[in-house]
């Protein structure tokens, strides 16, 4: 029988059918593969999220647990007083002294009151929740002010009228850091709202026995507005405490509030202190 010199045998046919079918299913056996590899990931993602939150929360609850020690050794957890002088110098300009007492129950009730110079004394701030009031002896009413107000040099209103941090401020774990010999833990602390103080600030938070190391204040845009130094660790009211705090302006060079702390007790601080008609009778 006469074949075509280029004709296809029954064998090589059916290999190219064969091919053919492959061919047309290679799209469909592309798409199942993709879809079980797909699936797979979904699956070990799943399997691992759970060890993931809770790594994350467990080192929420370190860093909350950090912070709140912290706080504990900067200034007693109930009502206390204690009295503040702040230095503050800048170059070609002689220092300004001020002094204030500050009494404090909790976070929530702050009484802080000028004690110096005399031609201030008697002006006095009440925070109580969530409100800040200026009384001044020359105005008959109180002036509502913001805590990041400037109070003098380099300290806010907040910085006196605030006791911790914990209250105002969500904490997480950053880094570690070695200074000195010293290992710390930098805790981002994130503002809770905008009412407090500043938007996000960086603590140096000592490992070993939870003393506060260095603070550093952002505002809103993420500038870097001013670092602070815990320094002279003494006996205070029953705790080793932090007897100096070293403020230095991150925007004008030279600039800087030295905050000193002295005479600290607790006292059973009553709740009429900090109430505007008893305030009004101090600052005539």
């Amino acid at each position: 029988m006469f074949q075509p010199k280029f004709g296809l045998t029954g064998a090589t046919t059916m290999t190219l059918h064969t091919e053919l079918r492959l061919h047309a299913f290679r799209p469909l056996w592309n798409k199942g593969v993709v879809a079980w590899a797909w699936a797979i990931m979904l699956l070990l993602g799943l399997s691992a999220w759970p060890a993931w939150a809770e790594e994350t929360a467990e080192g929420d609850m370190v860093a909350r647990d950090m912070l709140l020690r912290a706080d504990r050794i900067r200034f007693p957890e109930g009502g206390f007083q204690v009295d503040v002088t702040i230095t503050t110098t800048q170059p070609d300009s002689e220092p300004d002294v001020r002094a204030y007492r500050i009494l404090s129950k909790g976070n929530t009730q702050t009484l802080v009151q000028t004690t110096a110079p005399a031609v201030d004394r008697n002006q006095i701030l009440l925070m109580r929740d969530r409100d800040l009031w200026a009384f001044l002896p020359n105005l008959s009413q109180p002036i509502r002010l913001p805590l990041s107000q400037r109070l003098t040099g380099q300290v806010a209103n907040g910085d006196l009228a605030r006791a911790n941090f914990a209250g105002d401020y969500e904490p997480k774990l950053l880094r570690k850091e070695k200074i000195e010999g010293e290992t710390y833990q930098v805790l981002q602390l994130d503002a809770v709202d905008n009412w407090v103080t500043y938007r996000r600030v960086l603590y140096w938070v000592n490992t070993k026995n939870f003393r506060p190391f260095k603070a550093e204040y952002f505002a809103l845009s993420g500038r870097l507005l001013k670092t602070a130094l815990y320094q002279e660790f003494q006996s205070l009211s029953g705790e080793t405490r932090p007897t100096r705090l070293v403020v230095e302006d991150a925007l004008r060079h030279g600039n800087r509030s030295v905050l000193e702390y002295s005479n600290m007790a607790e006292r059973d601080l009553p709740d009429k202190l900090f109430t505007k008609d008893y305030l009004k009778k101090l600052s005539r």
